[in-house]
């Protein structure tokens, strides 16, 4: 039986599609299955301890159930050779980044560097190039300019740039941003 496969007993079952980073989401965790089942429609079932999923009544994959929140759990055997190697998928997503700007471009390169495995990228790259179908290229590659300035290059202070309408006025104070980040006010003895 291959690592990825185990016996368990399931207590919860829902339908999921598999992204193309052909991982499933269960509870805010990815887990991987094999890459030929990429947009199909699998059946993910959790025990305490596992989580296993399942296409048409099959047992594809199963994973140790983890706790940690937009991580992966990743089955090497299940990563086709191309994704392996990296070639193509990284290629794609840094074209398009630079048909919309350089400082995007720039982003992508950093977001994609990111983790051991390029394609657990892949959700992020592509959420943060869809903001420039509802802001359009000129605001995102702006929003990514700023993002690199801040030293915050994240889907999210990007989105919040974008929401905030930051990039669209040069002379608005970097400190404006609110992105979740605050000094301490008090300082270091004021705890004590």
């Amino acid at each position: 039986m291959p690592a990825c496969l185990d016996n368990s007993v399931s207590r919860y079952s829902k339908l999921a599609r598999v992204h193309i980073d052909y991982h499933v989401e269960y509870d805010k965790h990815y887990y991987s299955v094999p890459h030929p089942l990429v947009k199909r429609t699998v059946e993910v079932r959790a025990s305490r301890d596992t989580v296993t999923i399942y296409h048409e009544g099959e047992r594809v994959a199963s994973h140790p159930r983890s706790a940690r929140m937009g991580s992966h759990t990743t089955c090497s055997e299940h990563m086709p050779e191309a994704h392996q190697r990296m070639t193509w998928p990284s290629a794609r997503f840094i074209h398009w980044a630079e048909e919309i700007g350089p400082q995007t471009r720039t982003v992508v390169e950093h977001l994609l560097a990111e983790k051991r495995h390029h394609e657990q990228n892949y959700r992020r790259v592509l959420a943060l190039l869809n903001n420039a179908k509802k802001y359009a290229h000129e605001r995102l590659n702006n929003a990514c300019g700023r993002a690199l300035l801040i030293n915050s290059p994240t889907r999210a202070s990007i989105e919040s740039i974008l929401k905030q309408a930051l990039d669209l006025n040069d002379e608005t104070a970097l400190d404006e941003l609110d992105l979740g980040h605050h000094e301490n006010i008090h300082g270091e003895g004021y705890y004590h």
